[in-house]
């Protein structure tokens, strides 16, 4: 596959182009700076530098190409609002159109639990993060695209273990970024699995395995 991933210089989106590579997979992504695409190179990666809160989506379509999928794994992280907005919500919604201006066909967004921290008294700018975020959501589940939402739970960095617990429904708890990058790769593969919301917790099911339980197409 020819995978294009925005948000290729984070925890999930470097992951994801290291798992893919490792697959024979060319992957290649959006940067922010010349140093950040001579590290990528290094690694077989090739970038285009470009900020995805001022580019227009046609630019972007032009970085994406002939991509067969374009991942989005940037995000605000619940920071200041006017970021929030760039990012989780106008991103997808450039994001989208670039995919569809691109012919890529399917897009892969990887999005929250719903009900993450509601235990919290978040403050507004977090809550403000959560409603992008569903939003981006709708609009991406409204598109003509072959669409993919995945929302993982709470994000940790340790080790990968490889099993998951994968479904429409799964309880909020946590998992690691490496399995979280490693069940995308395998959902990436999987044609027959489209147009599908998906949660990500720790569970006791191979990746592999969790992913086809979730096949909907013939």
């Amino acid at each position: 596959m020819d995978v294009f991933i925005i948000g290729i210089t984070g925890k999930i989106g470097g992951l994801l182009a290291r798992e893919l590579v490792s697959r024979g997979d060319t992957v290649r992504g959006l940067v922010r700076r010349d140093d950040q695409r001579a590290d990528l190179a290094a690694r077989g990666v090739d970038a285009v530098v470009g900020d995805l809160a001022d580019m227009s989506a046609e630019a972007l379509a032009v970085a994406v190409g002939g991509a067969d999928a374009v991942v989005f794994t940037a995000g605000s992280n619940g920071g200041a609002a006017e970021t929030t907005k760039a990012i989780d919500g106008d991103g997808v919604a450039k994001a989208i159109e670039a995919t569809r201006r691109a012919g890529a066909g399917r897009l892969a967004l990887v999005s929250v639990l719903p009900e993450s921290w509601r235990e919290r008294d978040l403050g507004d700018e977090v809550e403000y993060y959560f409603a992008v975020k569903k939003e981006a959501d709708i609009a991406l589940s409204r598109s003509e695209l072959d669409w993919l939402i995945l929302r993982p739970s709470l994000l940790v960095d340790d080790p990968g273990i490889g099993t998951v617990s994968l479904g429409p429904a799964e309880f909020h708890g946590q998992v690691a970024r490496a399995d979280v990058a490693e069940t995308l790769a395998e959902l990436l593969r999987e044609p027959r699995i489209g147009r599908q919301i998906l949660e990500l917790n720790t569970g006791p099911t191979p990746i592999r395995d969790a992913v086809r339980a979730n096949i909907r197409r013939p």
